[in-house]
C-alpha cells in the first residue's frame, strides 16, 4: 500500500513539473510574439503616436523640460533608474554569485553568472541591430549615450533581477521565500523601466520591448535551471556541494 501511495505522489509531482514546463513554454512563445510584433511596428513607425502621447503626458504642458508631479519625484526616479545601470547590476550580480559560492552552490553560481552575461550581450546586439534614436520631443533628465531600442535599463534589470529572483528561488525550499524573491524582482523591474520613460530617455515601446525580452530570458534561464536540477547538474533547493576533501 505504501509503495502505491509513493508511486501516486511521484506521478502527481511529475505531472506538476510537466505542467509548469508547458506553461513556461507558452509564456516564452507569447513574449517572443509580443516582442516581434512590437519590433515590427517600431521599425514601421506605428508606435510613435502612443510613444509621443505618453512622453508628453508626463511633462508640464507649459514646459516640456519639467516632469509632471512633485519635485521629489524627479529625484526619486533618478535614484531608482540607477538600480538598472551597469555598475549597480554588476555589483548585485557579483554579490549574488558570491552568496551562492560561499554556500557551496558553485554550479548554480556559475549558471547565474552565465545567464546575466548572456542577457546583457543579447541587449547590446539588439541595440546595434535596431539603432533607434532616443526621444527628441522632451528634455532628457539624465545622460544617455547608446541606442534606444530596446531599453537597456528595462531589459538588463529584467535579466538580472528576474533571473536572480528565479534562480535564487530555485535554491530555496520555503515557498514564502520563493514568492518574496520573485515579487521583489518583478517590482524592481517594472519600477526601473517606468523611470526611463518618466526621465524622457526612452520611448515607452523601448521599455515594453525590454521587459518582454528580459522576462523571456529570465524564464528561459529558470526552465533551464529546473531541467539541470532534475539532471543533478545544478544543486537542488537546500542542497550544497560537499566541502573540499569530502563526497
Amino acid at each position: 500500500m505504501k509503495t502505491l501511495v509513493e508511486r501516486y505522489r511521484g506521478l502527481l509531482r511529475t505531472r506538476r513539473i510537466d505542467n509548469w514546463v508547458l506553461l513556461g513554454f507558452l509564456l516564452l512563445v507569447a513574449a517572443a510574439f509580443v516582442f516581434t510584433k512590437l519590433a515590427s511596428e517600431v521599425v514601421e513607425g506605428d508606435t510613435l503616436g502612443f510613444d509621443r502621447w505618453l512622453l508628453q503626458a508626463l511633462r508640464s504642458p507649459a514646459d516640456a523640460s519639467i516632469p509632471a508631479g512633485p519635485r521629489w519625484l524627479r529625484t526619486a526616479m533618478i535614484d531608482v533608474t540607477a538600480l538598472g545601470g551597469v555598475a549597480v547590476l554588476t555589483i548585485i550580480t557579483t554579490i549574488a554569485v558570491g552568496y551562492l559560492v560561499v554556500g557551496r552552490k558553485w554550479a548554480m553560481g556559475l549558471f547565474l553568472a552565465g545567464a546575466v552575461i548572456g542577457g546583457s550581450t543579447l541587449n547590446t546586439l539588439l541595440k546595434l541591430g535596431f539603432a533607434r534614436n532616443r526621444p527628441d520631443i522632451v528634455a532628457h533628465l539624465v545622460d544617455v549615450q547608446t541606442a534606444s531600442f530596446p531599453s537597456g535599463h528595462a531589459m538588463n534589470s529584467a535579466v538580472v533581477y528576474l533571473t536572480l529572483g528565479a534562480l535564487l528561488a530555485r535554491a530555496e525550499k520555503d515557498r514564502a521565500v520563493r514568492l518574496y524573491l520573485i515579487g521583489v524582482a518583478i517590482m524592481l523591474t517594472l519600477t526601473i523601466g517606468s523611470s526611463r520613460v518618466y526621465l524622457g530617455v526612452h520611448w515607452p515601446s523601448d521599455v515594453i520591448a525590454g521587459w518582454c525580452v528580459g522576462a523571456f530570458w529570465a524564464l528561459l534561464c529558470s526552465l533551464a535551471a529546473r531541467m539541470l536540477q532534475r539532471q543533478r547538474k545544478l544543486e537542488q533547493p537546500g542542497e550544497a556541494a560537499p566541502p573540499a576533501g569530502q563526497g
